[in-house]
C-alpha cells in the first residue's frame, strides 16, 4: 500500500469527484439508482473497463486499514488509534435502503477501497453488535465486492492484486465460494500463471468446494494457450472421472488446439465424443472437422460430415463449401468440386475470391485453362478482387499448356490492374519460360524479381537449375547453385534432385557426390539422392556409369548392398533394360563373394558388363 497517499486523503479534505464508480465497493450503477438490499456490483466490470481504459491524471482508489502504520513509533495494537475513514463509514452504516449505495458513493468519491481488515474491524465495532441487520448487510456488500474484485482483477492480468485480495479474505474467514475460486483460476490462466492455476485446482479437488465445468474448461483453455495440449486432453478425461460433464465449450477449445496443431484425427474423435454424448454441435466445430479432413485430403469424409450437419439442421457456410471445394479439386476430381460450387450458389452463398481461386486454381492444375479463364472473366464482371493467386494459377496454367506469350501477356498485365507480384507469379513464368527453351528471358525475369524487391525463393533456384542443365550450360547452373548456397537459402530435396541430376548427365557424377556430401553438415540428408541418380543414369541408357555409382555408394558405406542391388534391379527394368535386370536379380553381383584363396572380395556391379 502506498501510505504515504494513503495518509493525505483525510476524509474531510477531499474535493468531490465526478467519475464512473469506484474498484470494489460501489453497486447497482451509482448512487442515483436505488439498490436491493443485498445487491452484487453488477456495474463492476463495466466501471473497471472505463478505469482503465479513460485517460487520467488522477491516481487509482486506494486499500485503507483500520489503523494508520506507525510501527517504527508504536508496538501494540492498543496504543493505536482508529483511522479516521473508521468513523466515517460507521456514520454511514444505517437502516436506510440507500446504505449500501451510499457506501459505495462514498469510496468513489474518496478513492478508497476498504481491505478485508477493515471490513473485520468495522463489524467488531459497539455500533454493530446491537445491530446485526445492519452488520448482515454491511457484511454482504462488503464479500461480494470482494469477489467482484477477484474477478475482474483477473479479467485485467493484475495477478498481485488479485492474489492480496484473496489471501486477505483467507485471513480474515471470508470463505471464497465456487464463483470466487473460478474467477481466481480464470485469472492466473489469463495472466499465464498456469502452475499457480494448477495449485488452485489440486486445492478444489481436495477440498470441500470442488471443480465444476467451468474450473475445468479455463484450465483447459491455459494449457491450450501455451502449448500443452495434452495436459489439457488430460483433464478432458479428469472430468470424467470426478463425473463433471463436459459442453460444448470443453470440446470445442480442444478442438481447436488439435486442428492448429495440424492433429485433424484428435479433432475428428472429440467430434464423435460429442455426437455420442448428445452434445449441440456448433457450425464452427463442423467447420474445424470438415476442413481438418479436407487438409489430410480425405475429401469424401469430409462431405460425410457436411452432409450429417446438413440433416442435424445446421447451415453450412461460404468456409465450409470453400474447404470441400478444394480438398476435391486437389485430388483430381475438378467434376465433383464443380458441382458442389454450384450447389454452394443454389443454397444461396455468394463464393468469395477465395472460393473462386480455389476453382481456378484447380482447373489449371487439371489441364483446363479455358475453363479457368472464363471463371476468372466472371470474377472480374463482378468486381471482384483479383488478387496474385489468380493471376500465378493462370500463369502457371497457361505455361504447362505451352501457351507462353499469354502467360506473358497476363504477368504484364497484373501492373495495369495494380496487383503486386508476389514470388508464386514470377515463379510460374520463370518455369515455363525455362521449361519451354526460353532460359535467358527467364534470367532476365529472374533479375527483374531482385529489382523489384519480390523473394527469390530456393523453388526459384531450382527451376532456374533445371533449365540451365536442359541447355547444357552446366557452369552456369553449378554457379546459380552457389549464389542459392551464399545467400543463405537452405536447398530443399528437389534442388539437389534437380542439380544431380544435370551432374550426372553431363557426366560429373563425382561432383555430384561431392555436392551431396557437403550438404550433411547443414543437416540436409536428401535420402533418394543416390536412387534419383541412378534412375537417371539407367533411363539415359548409361548403364555402365550407373552401376561405378552403386559401387561407389557401397564403397562409401551409405547404403547396404542389398538395398543398393533393388534400386539398380528396379531402375534397369524401368529403362526397359529387363535382360540386364534379369541378370542381375540371378548373379551374386552386390550382395555374393568371390574368394580368391583366402581373400574373400565383393561381386561389385560393374562385373555386369565385364563378363
Amino acid at each position: 500500500m502506498r501510505r504515504g497517499l494513503l495518509q493525505s486523503r483525510h476524509p474531510l479534505s477531499v474535493p468531490h469527484l465526478h467519475r464512473p464508480p469506484p474498484l470494489l465497493l460501489y453497486k447497482n450503477g451509482g448512487p442515483s439508482q436505488t439498490p436491493s438490499k443485498f445487491c452484487p456490483a453488477s456495474s463492476f466490470s463495466s466501471n473497471l473497463r472505463w478505469i482503465f481504459t479513460t485517460t487520467t491524471s488522477l491516481p487509482p482508489p486506494e486499500w485503507v486499514e483500520p489503523f494508520n502504520d506507525v510501527s517504527d513509533i508504536v508496538s501494540t495494537r492498543q496504543n493505536l488509534n482508529p483511522s479516521p475513514w473508521v468513523a466515517q463509514i460507521l456514520n454511514l452504516l444505517d437502516e436506510s435502503l440507500a446504505m449500501e449505495a451510499n457506501l459505495g458513493s462514498y469510496c468513489h468519491d474518496f478513492m478508497i477501497r476498504l481491505s478485508p481488515n477493515f471490513v473485520s474491524f468495522v463489524l467488531q465495532s459497539n455500533k454493530l453488535r446491537e445491530k446485526p441487520d445492519i452488520a448482515l448487510r454491511f457484511f454482504s456488500w462488503a464479500v461480494s465486492a470482494a469477489n467482484s474484485l477477484i474477478k475482474s482483477l483477473g479479467s485485467v492480468g493484475m495477478v498481485e492484486d488479485l492474489l492480496w485480495v484473496w489471501r486477505r479474505m483467507k485471513e480474515n474467514g471470508i470463505e471464497p465460494g465456487l464463483y470466487t475460486y473460478n474467477f481466481l483460476v480464470n485469472g492466473l490462466v489469463n495472466s499465464v500463471f498456469i502452475e499457480s492455476a494448477e495449485q488452485v485446482l489440486e486445492v478444489m479437488e481436495g477440498g470441500k468446494i470442488g471443480p465444476d465445468v467451468v474450473t475445468y474448461n479455463t484450465m483447459i483453455k491455459g494449457y491450450c494457450k501455451v502449448g500443452k495440449k495434452k495436459k489439457a486432453m488430460e483433464k478432458l478425461r479428469d472430468m470424467e472421472v470426478r463425473n463433471v460433464e463436459p459442453d460444448k465449450i470443453t470440446y470445442m477449445t480442444l478442438m481447436q488446439a488439435c486442428y492448429s496443431d495440424g492433429d485433424f484425427d484428435s479433432c475428428l474423435g472429440l467430434y464423435h465424443e460429442m455426437e455420442e454424448n448428445g452434445l449441440e454441435i456448433p457450425r464452427h466445430a463442423y467447420s474445424l472437422v470438415i476442413g481438418g479432413l479436407c487438409k489430410d485430403g480425405k475429401c469424401a469424409e469430409g462431405y460425410a460430415v457436411f452432409e450429417s450437419m446438413i440433416q442435424k439442421g445446421s447451415k453450412a457456410n461460404v468456409a465450409i463449401y470453400t474447404a470441400l471445394i478444394d480438398s476435391y479439386a486437389k485430388s483430381g476430381n475438378m467434376e465433383q468440386a464443380i458441382w458442389l460450387f454450384q450447389r454452394m450458389k443454389n443454397d444461396g452463398f455468394e463464393p468469395d475470391e477465395v472460393t473462386y481461386g480455389v476453382i481456378i486454381n484447380g482447373l489449371c492444375k487439371s489441364g483446363r485453362v479455358e475453363e479457368a479463364m472464363e471463371y476468372f472473366e466472371v470474377c472480374r464482371g463482378d468486381g471482384m478482387v483479383v488478387n496474385a493467386m489468380f493471376y500465378s494459377s493462370l500463369i502457371d496454367g497457361l505455361g504447362k499448356a505451352g501457351r507462353v506469350d499469354e502467360a506473358e501477356r497476363l504477368f504484364e498485365e497484373m501492373v495495369e490492374k495494380g496487383c503486386p507480384r508476389d514470388s508464386y507469379c514470377y515463379n510460374a513464368l520463370i518455369d515455363a519460360l525455362a521449361k519451354f527453351g526460353k532460359v535467358d528471358e527467364a534470367l532476365l525475369l529472374f533479375k527483374r524479381m531482385e529489382e523489384e524487391g519480390c523473394d527469390q525463393t530456393v523453388y526459384t533456384y531450382t527451376i532456374l537449375i533445371g533449365g540451365l542443365f536442359n541447355e547444357h550450360r552446366n557452369e552456369e547452373a553449378l554457379k546459380m547453385w552457389d549464389m542459392m548456397i551464399d545467400k543463405g537459402i537452405t536447398p530443399t530435396v528437389a534442388s539437389f534432385r534437380a542439380l544431380a541430376i544435370g551432374l550426372c548427365l553431363s557426366g560429373k557424377i563425382a561432383r555430384a557426390c561431392k555436392i551431396l556430401d557437403e550438404l550433411a553438415p547443414m543437416g540436409i540428408i536428401p535420402e533418394t539422392a543416390f536412387e534419383d541418380m541412378i534412375n537417371v543414369l539407367c533411363k539415359a541408357g548409361r548403364i555402365k556409369e550407373a552401376c561405378k555409382l552403386a559401387d561407389g555408394i557401397v564403397d562409401r558405406g551409405r547404403e547396404i548392398p542389398g538395398k543398393v542391388r533393388t534400386i539398380l534391379i528396379t531402375a534397369l527394368r524401368k529403362a526397359g533394360n529387363a535382360d540386364l535386370a534379369m541378370k542381375l536379380m540371378h548373379s551374386k553381383i552386390g550382395i555374393g563373394y568371390d574368394r580368391m584363396g583366402s581373400i574373400k572380395r565383393r561381386v561389385k556391379f560393374r562385373i555386369l558388363f565385364d563378363n
